[in-house]
């Protein structure tokens, strides 16, 4: 079966404002010369890259009130947000090339903003290797990178909560999250607090990737939008090292291909985050040709030898 895929549009946002590494700032450079829009051109993908959006340096500085660089945050943020928004109002596909994982308050933002306008269900998959629902009570560091599902769910501060001018841009049982295995104990009582569904590396070991991502798709239709966020530190660092925040015990290539595989199968994949590719610590781009590689199978390309 081939799929029909929107023209895709890809949005790079160059920076590590919300990360606790510098680096990530210089993704979607990297997926850019691994070829990423090519790749997708060649699976008969219309592809448009539009650039990057433009926001603030990163300044560098301490936490203020329990959030590092927050004004800085919020600027990139609105900036990506109304990038998206016009990408999904053109009828077009966005692909946010990141830059640290604090982004996806903006463009998730934007596609639960076109969502609500369609009268369309929006589900989130969350691939990474945090479950990124801390506040600035639970996270001493500060830095927003690891707080944006919170930020989305409405728990945060009013300038990304309220990103969007509606608060809050989700409900947590919106979100999916696999390949979770770095949870703070107090973000963990927040996620059970919240009722978010998490799919860990423990409940996959036990039961296999194939019926994680079942769960996680369950009750998607027709009329769903499937926003996925991918953070590469999702995948083992073993074949990932390119990530500030490598955690051991993540899925392999195998399993990564079959999340993607099956997310393709749906026909729903309607946006996509791709955040914290780190090249300053990757190994000759390895990381990035391998984001290509994950990606094309999201579009399609399967492995198997499947009609």
């Amino acid at each position: 079966m081939t799929m029909q895929y929107p023209p895709v549009s890809l949005i790079g946002v160059p920076t590590d404002i919300g990360a606790g590494h510098r680096g990530a700032s210089m993704g979607p450079e990297a997926m850019r010369i691994a070829g990423l829009a090519q790749a997708l051109g060649a699976r008969g993908v219309e592809v448009r890259d539009i650039g990057n959006v433009e926001g603030p340096r990163n300044p560098w500085t301490a936490p203020v009130e329990g959030y590092r660089h927050l004004q800085e945050v919020v600027a990139w943020n609105h900036a990506l947000m109304e990038a998206t928004y016009a990408e999904l109002a053109a009828g077009r596909m966005p692909i946010m090339l990141g830059g640290d994982h604090c982004l996806a308050v903006g463009s998730i933002t934007a596609v639960a903003r076109w969502c609500r306008e369609h009268g369309r269900k929006l589900r989130v998959l969350w691939l990474d290797a945090h479950s990124d629902f801390n506040t600035s009570d639970v996270t001493p560091s500060g830095n927003v990178h690891g707080m944006p599902v919170a930020c989305l769910c409405g728990l945060g501060p009013a300038e990304l909560t309220e990103l969007g001018g509606t608060a809050p841009a989700l409900r947590p049982e919106q979100v999916r999250q696999i390949g979770i295995r770095s949870v703070d104990p107090e973000e963990k009582r927040l996620i059970k607090q919240h009722r978010v569904d998490v799919y860990d590396m423990r409940y996959i070991d036990e039961n296999g990737m194939k019926r994680a991502v079942e769960a996680a798709l369950d009750g998607v239709d027709e009329n769903t939008h499937l926003h996925v966020s991918f953070d590469v530190d999702f995948l083992d660092p073993s074949i990932a090292p390119g990530v500030g925040t490598t955690v051991p015990g993540g899925p392999n290539y195998r399993e990564a291909q079959l999340v993607m595989e099956m997310i393709a199968d749906t026909g729903r994949l309607g946006s996509l985050d791709i955040v914290e590719l780190n090249p300053v610590l990757d190994n000759h781009n390895l990381t990035a040709d391998l984001v290509v590689d994950l990606v094309e199978s999201l579009f399609g390309k399967s492995t198997l030898m499947r009609d």
